[in-house]
């Protein structure tokens, strides 16, 4: 017969039902909260500070905050940042200050404190300067965007990763074995559906343990037995958020491995990541566009028709739409990653931006200039000047930098597909600037 207690207790969601109460039943991120880490020695002296705990949706932030709670002397409270406000703050800073005349500590735990905007944020600032209270802020978004700088100065960030597999299976265990209203169930998972289970949750313990909730209740029992298959898990994990978020830190992170995935020329890797950004909705236009930025950026000169093939492939997404323009997306994403690669004509910019900078700007020399007028003519304007194609080869020796500044280097083609034939022109017009390193051995 159960109490009212343990009514409530069943009443209550899986993932809050199993939530460990010490470090000691805590499942993961070792690298904070493992054994003689930052975290581990602040519970373990009772010598917390103020901190954002960092990373993705069911990861442990929470708990990691309730544990603090349950091992500390401080008055504990929380606050969500998407129904809380600045009243509702400047109430618990109040109670805060009023407990450190007495020698006691404060807790101030904030959900989702990435919510909060910048005169909310402001409003925690003397608090914690003051010691008022202990902030812990919990957040799925990068800090250093979405925190501001003073109060991210007041605080350390704690950054928490994705539960692997290993980690899950772990709490799926406990959640089997030690939950008041399953450990009195007989569950079993068929071929490969634990597995399934594991690598559907993208590393977060609460979608696992609401998908496994949900499951038992969808799967029927048979001779006291309850089977779950991969069919009742799909039907639990079907209305599951995507970890991919186009306003999140993983949209950025997911774009970065993609860009660098074509300019490492790894054709298989970039598809697996524009993949993934297609199933999680992301703009087809946004990877057409940053692929048009690659184009020109990694490959360069080194297979000019790549930005053709870039542009004509932003064109055709445009014109086609979803679902065919991924076709589109996947024929460019494999050529610019199977082309050879030269980033030099982005580097001869960067080159030449800093000379500019560097000396400033120079009079643009006469026989340079243009001389639309008889005036600007008489004035000596594009006097001497030498039009190329009046010389053989369309060619003539010239001097086009200002007369002040010595003559420069900025662009290096490199040796790569055309481009290697771009060096060899260069050489042979302008052969004291693009000497190879073996002519100028032999010329010493």
């Amino acid at each position: 017969m159960f109490n009212d207690e343990n009514k409530e207790e069943q009443l209550k969601p899986l993932a809050d039902r199993i939530r460990p109460k010490s470090l000691d039943g805590f499942i993961g991120q070792n690298n904070i909260a493992g054994k003689g880490e930052i975290l581990y020695k602040a519970i373990e002296n009772n010598n917390l500070f103020s901190m954002i705990l960092w990373g993705p949706p069911g990861t442990g932030k929470t708990t990691l905050a309730r544990i603090i709670a349950n091992h500390s002397d401080s008055k504990f409270y929380q606050l969500n940042a998407v129904s809380s406000g600045v009243k509702d703050v400047r109430k618990v800073i109040k109670i805060g200050k009023n407990r450190l005349q007495r020698g006691a500590t404060t807790i101030l735990f904030i959900d989702e404190i990435h919510r909060f905007n910048k005169a909310q944020q402001d409003a925690l600032l003397g608090a914690v300067e003051s010691g008022h209270i202990i902030l812990i802020g919990a957040t799925t978004e990068n800090p250093s965007f979405e925190v501001i700088s003073p109060l991210l100065s007041r605080c350390r960030v704690l950054r928490l990763h994705s539960l692997n597999n290993n980690d899950l299976d772990s709490i799926l265990s406990h959640a089997l074995e030690h939950d008041t209203v399953l450990g009195e169930k007989s569950i079993k998972f068929e071929r490969n559906a634990r597995e399934f289970l594991l690598d559907s949750v993208s590393g977060d313990a609460r979608k696992l343990l609401n998908a496994l909730e949900t499951s038992i209740d969808l799967a029927e029992e048979e001779d006291g037995q309850i089977k779950i298959t991969k069919e009742i898990l799909r039907s639990a994990l079907q209305d599951r958020t995507r970890l991919y978020d186009k306003q999140a830190d993983y949209h950025y992170d997911t774009i970065s491995a993609f860009i660098k995935s074509v300019r490492g020329s790894d054709p298989d890797a970039a598809l697996y990541w524009m993949s993934v950004m297609l199933d999680g909705g992301e703009d087809p236009l946004f990877i057409a566009r940053r692929l048009i930025i690659l184009a020109s950026e990694d490959v360069g000169n080194a297979n000019p028709s790549a930005l053709m093939l870039a542009q004509n492939g932003y064109n055709a997404v445009h014109s086609i739409g979803m679902p065919e323009a991924e076709i589109i997306l996947a024929q460019v994403t494999t050529y610019l990653a199977s082309s050879p690669k030269s980033n030099a004509s982005y580097m001869a910019l960067q080159n030449a931006k800093k000379a500019v900078k560097k000396t400033g700007k120079h009079n643009v020399p006469l026989h340079l200039r243009n001389a639309p007028t008889k005036l600007m003519e008489e004035q000596g304007y594009s006097k001497n000047y030498k039009y190329p194609h009046d010389h053989i080869h369309h060619f003539v020796k010239e001097n086009y930098f200002p007369k002040d500044i010595s003559i420069k280097k900025f662009y290096e083609p490199t040796k790569l597909g055309r481009e290697s034939n771009i060096r060899e022109r260069l050489k042979h017009f302008w052969p004291e600037r693009y000497k190879d390193e073996t002519d100028k051995k032999e010329e010493s």
